[in-house]
Parts: structure tokens; C-alpha cells; sequence
């Protein structure tokens, strides 16, 4: 199996890298370079297809996916392949310079160093400025792979050095294909998990896999007709709130435990101890000061996705509206529904409420995602959103 055939739907740009991965191999040939830029919206496979290439760099095969070098550098084990990802907003002067460090080194055993940092969009000027020094300046065998969303949200300094390969979203059609292929899903709730995702790979995969999650988008799905008055919005903003809170617990109250203990045996202190020496009270301090940051972010990222489910619902219902789901004239024709299962909802909403009302309540969602993203109390944003989708009686 090729190392590529993970990265889904994004033909166009899986052609460039594998004939860069190709070219690296073969000395003197055009079409290789030591830093690249990766850019595509969340869900895309940026990271994937960064790990892709990297494993492919290392393969003399440029990733036949069998090799010890491609399984080995695609998991994240292989010692010349470095990835970086970051759950703090920024990536700090501190994150960056072992990474410049290490990148003057020679391949210990593979083909080239490479480094990957998946969230170069959270390079602040400082430590972009160091790593564009290092950029700037590279090694002969070492390979830069930096992963954003799109290039305006990379320094200009850096992306300007950098190749650049975007990705789309990939077709729902090849994330379900994929979740059946790789994961073992049932074909008919990978359908229904590419498309309620968005064609968000990762989220795609939780949906389909994970009962309770799909559960938990039914429940926040059916909250708008639920949605009567201003005390029945501020039930249904805290009611969000709650389950998000839950929810970003169990993600990562397991992950906390592990981090703690491996951290006190890298110490040797005693776990069991009811005091720790004043050096190993400094370490967990930080520690827990990391962990309550990405429990933080953790947070947010629920509530974000909540509030993307709830505009594909809007979006479905504007499309019932504007008579965009069918075709007198070609039957069976038009555009699709993001959350066909829930067509009777759909028509309900679609018809207590006009087209300008439905754009009114999609644009009061994205102005939540804004505030939520520009760190307002998440209950404040919540309670807004949800008075302005409700809806009158009768």
C-alpha cells in the first residue's frame, strides 16, 4: 500500500510532492527544495500528508508504504523525522530553537532531517524570526515541512522561502471511502459521518466510529426547535456549555494522568508521596499550567464544532427554502442535505421562518465561532447565539 493513499481527494497536490520525493533521491534534479508550505482548511490532512512526505523523502521507493523507513517515519518513530505540534496558542522563541538546532545536524540514518511543524500558524515574529534564519540558511540534508491553513496566516518573510502545496477539502465520497478502507466503518455511517463533517477527516472518523459522539450532534441538532423563549435559550446555552465541559474532560483527564506520573518518574520522585521536593513542585506546577491551557483550547474546540453542526442544519434549512434540494425539472437532481436523515426537522424549521430569517440565525453562528475564537466567556456567546435562534410560536 502507498504511503499516499491517506491523503484523500487531494490528487493535485500528492502529484507534486511525490515527484519532489522522487527528485530527492535522484541527485541534481529539479523539483526539490528545503522548506515547503502545506496550507489547506481544518480537516484537509495538511498533517497527513506532511507525514506522507516525509516518509516518502526516507523511502529509496519515494513511499511504497511497506519499508521500514515509510512505516517508521509515517508513526512518528523514525530519527530523523521530527513533528512538532503545539495545543498552546502561540509557538514560542523556547519551542522553536531546539528545532534549529537539530536541523543542523546530519541524518543520523535516513535519507535527510526532516522537520515538521504542524501549527506554523502559531509562529509569533520572535521565534518566526529565528526560524527563518534557519530557513534561510539551510543545511544541505535537511527538509523543512510547515503546516497552516492558508499562507496568509504563515510570516511573509517565511512563507515567501518556502514552496508552497495547497490542499481542498477532500470530496465526501473519499472520506468515506477511506474511513471504510482504513477504519472498518459501516459503509452507509462513513457516508453519513463524510458529510456531516464537512469532509473534516478527523472528525469524520470520530463520527464514525463513536456512538456517543453521534448521539451528542443529534441532541445538539434538535435544540432549535426546542428553542421557545429567552428562558429556554439560556437552558440550551448552558446545557452546551455543560457538555462541552464533559466532553473536553474525557479527552484529556486520561492524557493528564499519564503525562503526571511520566513526568514524576523522569524525576524519580514518589508518586505516593504527600510532598514533593521544591524542584519537582516547579516541574508539576508547569505541567498542570500546560494542561489547564490545552484543556482550555480543548474546551473551545467542542463548542466550535457544535456550532458548525448547528450552521450545517441552518444551511440545510436555507436550501429547502430556496427550493435548492430539488429539480422540476431533472428529478432527483440538486443539492444535497447535509443532514438528510433529519429532513422532517428541516422542512419544519423551513417553514416557520423566512430565507432572510435563516441567514440572520447562520450569521449570528459565525459571529458566535468569532467571539469564541477571540476568547469571550464561552456561556456569554452561547446565551446570545441561542436568543437570536429562537424561534416565535405558531
Amino acid at each position: 500500500m502507498s504511503i499516499w493513499e491517506e491523503v484523500v481527494g487531494q490528487d493535485a497536490a500528492v502529484a507534486v510532492l511525490q515527484r519532489a520525493a522522487r527528485a530527492a533521491h535522484e541527485p541534481g534534479a529539479a523539483g526539490m527544495t528545503h522548506a515547503w508550505l502545506i496550507t489547506g482548511p481544518p480537516g484537509s490532512g495538511r498533517s497527513v500528508a506532511a507525514r506522507a512526505f516525509a516518509a516518502a523523502l526516507q523511502c529509496v521507493e519515494s513511499g511504497c508504504g511497506r519499508c521500514h523507513e515509510c512505516q517508521t517515519a509515517h508513526s512518528g518513530a523514525h530519527a530523523d523525522v521530527t513533528v512538532v505540534t503545539t495545543e498552546h496558542v502561540t509557538l514560542k522563541v523556547d519551542d522553536v530553537r531546539p528545532l534549529v538546532q537539530l536541523a543542523q545536524q546530519r541524518p543520523s540514518s535516513g535519507q535527510w532531517r526532516v522537520i515538521v511543524i504542524e501549527d506554523a500558524d502559531r509562529l509569533n515574529d520572535t521565534s518566526g524570526n529565528l526560524l527563518l534564519k534557519a530557513i534561510e540558511e539551510p543545511p544541505p540534508r535537511t527538509v523543512w515541512l510547515l503546516c497552516a491553513p492558508s499562507p496568509q496566516d504563515v510570516l511573509v518573510t517565511i512563507r515567501s522561502r518556502c514552496r508552497q502545496v495547497g490542499l481542498r477539502i477532500p470530496p465526501a465520497e473519499a472520506v468515506a471511502e477511506l474511513l471504510v478502507r482504513r477504519d472498518g466503518a459501516d459503509p452507509a455511517i462513513a457516508g453519513f459521518a463524510a458529510r456531516a463533517s464537512g469532509g473534516h477527516i478527523g472528525l469524520a472518523r470520530r463520527l464514525a466510529l463513536d456512538e456517543d459522539a453521534r448521539g451528542r450532534r443529534r441532541e445538539v441538532l434538535r435544540l432549535p426547535e426546542t428553542l421557545t423563549g429567552v428562558g429556554a435559550a439560556v437552558l440550551a446555552a448552558g446545557r452546551l456549555v455543560d457538555v462541552a465541559t464533559e466532553e473536553s474532560k474525557a479527552a484529556t483527564s486520561e492524557r493528564d494522568g499519564v503525562e503526571r506520573s511520566e513526568l514524576l518518574r523522569a524525576l524519580g520522585a514518589d508518586a505516593g508521596a504527600r510532598t514533593q521536593p521544591p524542584v519537582v513542585r516547579s516541574q508539576l506546577r508547569q505541567l498542570e499550567e500546560n494542561q489547564k491551557r490545552r484543556a482550555t483550547r480543548a474546551h473551545r474546540d467542542v463548542l466550535d464544532r457544535t456550532l458548525i453542526d448547528l450552521l450545517s442544519l441552518y444551511r440545510d434549512v436555507l436550501v429547502v427554502q430556496l427550493g435548492a434540494d430539488r429539480s422540476e425539472d431533472e428529478p432527483g437532481t440538486g443539492v444535497g442535505l447535509v443532514n438528510a436523515e433529519l429532513r422532517a426537522q428541516i422542512e419544519r424549521l423551513a417553514r416557520s421562518a423566512s430565507p432572510e430569517e435563516t441567514v440572520r440565525r447562520m450569521t449570528a453562528i459565525r459571529t458566535a465561532r468569532e467571539r469564541l475564537a477571540a476568547n469571550v466567556a464561552p456561556l456569554l456567546a452561547l446565551e446570545a447565539l441561542m436568543v437570536v435562534l429562537t424561534h416565535r410560536r405558531g
